[in-house]
């Protein structure tokens, strides 16, 4: 995503003309052999209509290469000689590293002056594996890199749907009025991926579901769906309402989190018509670890109280699909129930991938005579964003966060607060889970998850929008 993200930006005169950009890690390259592999990245994931020959050569131009071990100080001279005296005009930092080196690197970046009043930090997840590690690198971050400098990165806030999201809310009369519970049956949030370990072995066995998704995209998005209007559309006014969110998130505990949860790991079975081994063979050693993951969540204030969240995320599921259901309540009295005919609850569903749209589900009467009553329909009112905006490319995500980085805007980007607010939250439903020895609940790769996870909306009767 970033070496594709950085030369769309480059390609469309977005990047400052004097910007470098300089890439680290421990792989023993100079900078031929690092454009060399940036060239090759950009031709398997650019599409070959934007591969401009002069743009691309003026991409590769921009980058550099410094061989770099985290956790050897001296290391880190090097990397200060590359930036050299470009970094006094403004410098970004952009980490993706593990958890455990990212006090050695920004202790690293601290001593060889690269952590200046000019300089923005952005931090890629994993930022920890609970409240306490994640303070833990806060801390780290936060004795070089004040919050104003610190960028934390949740690229589900790139997408252009997520800010739509907010379009749609605060944007139209028509929405705002009726997002509370006196019209909002219920809301459903899934997160659905075809893929298993896809190379994440180690990481992902130490994570699962839980920690991987519902901590920051789906707690992300549930924010956004359930945040108060913002006095302005700056960073502090969005980031203030989406804690408010999740510091009113109802906790779930070793007391409730049997009958508010669903864990699952994925078993053999087909996706896409393909045979796929089951998590344990794919991991190659037993294991407890949650792939699959169901929660009913509630958020205890005025606007929601009643309205349950539903939300659900695994791997190895039917299809890939990111979306946001809303269920809205029925009319509270039907005139056409003597004519022979039902009315359907309107449902709003926001598609975030594999495609962007943005779907409202109405009634309308079919066309006749109605000679045996009154037939009523729900039809869909599509808004495709590939369609309303065919003229305008699609961006990758990172683009936009990206270029909010350079530019020093945190509007899309998660605050401290937010962060330790989530895992706070996801800490105490494992903790549950410990407590009340729940295990994940076998599902066939190919499957919606562990038949406890339909009922644990049907208890509710609601049925998951699949």
């Amino acid at each position: 995503m970033l070496l594709p993200s950085l030369y769309g930006l480059d390609a469309d005169g977005l990047l400052p003309e004097d910007l470098a950009i300089v890439a680290t890690a421990r792989s023993k390259l100079d900078d031929a052999a690092f454009r060399a592999v940036a060239g090759k990245a950009l031709e398997r994931f650019v599409d070959a209509d934007r591969l401009v020959p002069e743009k691309v050569t003026r991409f590769l131009g921009r980058l550099r290469y410094v061989a770099l071990d985290a956790s050897n100080p001296e290391h880190f001279g090097a990397l200060t000689g590359a930036i050299g005296s470009t970094a006094q005009s403004g410098l970004s930092i952009f980490l993706s590293t593990a958890p455990s080196l990212f006090a050695p690197m920004i202790s690293g970046l601290k001593a060889s002056g690269l952590a200046g009043g000019n300089v923005r930090l952005a931090l890629e997840k994993p930022l920890g594996h609970d409240l306490l590690s994640s303070r833990l690198i806060n801390d780290a971050v936060a004795s070089a890199f004040p919050e104003d400098r610190t960028f934390r990165i949740d690229h589900y806030l790139g997408k252009e749907t997520v800010q739509n999201l907010l379009a749609l809310r605060f944007g139209n009369t028509l929405f705002e009025p009726l997002w509370n519970a006196q019209h909002i049956d219920h809301i459903q949030i899934t997160v659905a991926e075809t893929v298993g370990l896809e190379g994440r072995v180690g990481f992902y066995d130490d994570a699962g579901a839980s920690r991987d998704m519902v901590q920051n995209h789906m707690l992300q998005l549930l924010a956004l769906v359930a945040m108060e209007p913002p006095a302005h559309f700056n960073a502090t006014g969005v980031r203030d309402e989406k804690v408010k969110v999740l510091r009113s998130l109802r906790p779930i505990d070793k007391a409730t989190v049997a009958s508010h949860s669903v864990i699952g790991q994925y078993g053999d079975g087909a996706v896409g018509g393909k045979p796929v081994p089951s998590y344990v063979t794919e991991l190659g050693k037993a294991s407890r670890t949650e792939t699959f993951v169901a929660l009913k969540a509630h958020v205890d204030n005025w606007r929601w109280k009643g309205v349950p969240f539903y939300l659900r995320t695994g791997k190895r599921l039917p299809s890939r699909r990111s979306e946001i259901f809303i269920q809205f309540k029925a009319v509270p009295h039907s005139i056409f129930a003597e004519r022979g005919t039902s009315v359907q609850p309107n449902k709003l569903v926001i598609g975030l991938q594999p495609e962007e749209n943005i779907r409202l589900l109405v009634m309308a009467k079919e066309p006749g005579l109605d000679r045996q009553g009154i037939r009523l329909r729900e039809v869909p009112l599509d808004l495709s964003m590939a369609t309303a905006f065919a003229d305008t490319r699609r961006r990758i995500a990172y683009e936009r966060l990206l270029l909010d980085l350079i530019g020093g805007d945190p509007t899309l980007f998660v605050r401290r607060d937010e962060v330790e607010a989530q895992w706070e939250w996801i800490d105490r439903i494992r903790d549950g889970w410990e407590a009340n020895g729940m295990t994940p609940k076998p599902y066939g790769a190919g499957t919606w998850g562990p038949s406890a996870a339909i009922g644990l909306a049907e208890r509710d009767g609601v049925s998951w929008h699949d």
